[in-house]
C-alpha cells in the first residue's frame, strides 16, 4: 500500500524572473517574506537553462550571471525555445523531486502558470507527479493580452485550471491587466494585491497570513513521501 505524508513541508520548485537567477530569487524572497513563512516551505531554486548574453544593468544589488527561461521577439508575440525549457524543467523535477508545487516570479511565473494545463493534457511533464499547487508572482498567460503562445502550451489555458493557485499582483505593475487575466484562468484563485510594482512583494502580517492559510490548505492534499535530494 502506498504511504502518504500530510505534515511534511510542501516541496516547491522556484523559478526566477527574466535576467535574474536562482540565487537572486532566493535573496528577494528572504528580503521580502518573513523567515517564519519561508520556513513553512521546502524551497528549491533552479537557474533557467539559457545564459543571458545581452547586457543587463537593471540590478543595483545583484550580480551576474543572469539567465532566461525562453526567448521572444521584442513584442513578445513569438516565443522561442519553450519546449527545450520545459524539458529542462522536467528533467530537474525528476532529479531533485518529487515536488508538490511550483513558485514563479515574472517569466518564471509564466512558465509555472502553464505547467498544470500542459500536465493535465499530457503534452508535457508526464514523467513527474501531478503539480498540487502554484504560487505566481507578477505572472502572465501565454496567448493572453501581452504574450504569444508556444505550440506546446497552445491548450494550457483552453479551459479553467483546477489547480490551487496563489497570485501576487502589484498595484503599480505595468503588467497588471495581464496578471489579473491569468488569475481568471484558475478555478477559485487566491489573489493578494500589494502596493508595489513588478517585484517580489514585501509581505506584511495580513498578507503573510493569507499565504500561510493557502499553505495549510494545500498541505491537506495527499502527498507521496518525499526524498531528501537537494540542488
Amino acid at each position: 500500500m502506498e504511504k502518504y505524508q500530510y505534515e511534511k513541508k510542501p516541496r516547491v520548485l522556484c523559478l526566477h524572473g527574466h535576467a535574474t537567477s536562482a540565487n537572486i530569487l532566493k535573496k528577494e524572497l528572504e528580503l521580502g517574506w518573513p523567515q517564519y513563512l519561508l520556513d513553512k516551505l521546502d524551497l528549491v531554486f533552479l537557474d533557467a537553462p539559457f545564459l543571458l548574453q545581452d547586457k543587463v544593468d537593471v540590478h543595483d544589488i545583484f550580480y551576474p550571471p543572469y539567465y532566461e527561461w525562453f526567448q521572444s521577439t521584442e513584442d513578445f508575440k513569438e516565443i522561442y525555445n519553450f519546449e527545450e525549457c520545459i524539458q529542462y524543467v522536467e528533467a530537474n523535477m525528476e532529479k531533485y523531486g518529487p515536488f508538490d508545487g511550483v513558485l514563479g516570479f515574472s517569466q518564471g511565473a509564466v512558465i509555472a502558470a502553464s505547467m498544470p494545463g500542459m500536465q493535465r493534457d499530457r503534452v508535457a511533464l508526464t514523467k513527474v507527479p501531478k503539480i498540487k499547487f502554484v504560487m505566481l508572482i507578477a505572472g502572465g498567460k501565454f496567448g493572453g493580452i501581452e504574450l504569444g503562445c508556444p505550440k506546446l502550451a497552445s491548450n494550457a489555458f483552453a479551459y479553467p485550471i483546477e489547480c490551487p493557485s496563489l497570485h501576487f499582483i502589484g498595484e503599480k505593475d505595468p503588467h497588471l491587466l495581464n496578471e489579473e487575466e491569468l488569475a481568471g484562468c484558475f478555478v477559485n484563485p487566491v489573489v493578494i494585491h500589494y502596493p508595489e510594482g513588478h517585484k517580489v512583494p514585501n509581505l506584511d502580517a495580513e498578507r503573510t497570513e493569507i499565504v500561510i492559510e493557502f499553505i495549510n490548505k494545500v498541505k491537506k492534499i495527499k502527498m507521496p513521501l518525499q526524498g531528501n535530494s537537494r540542488l
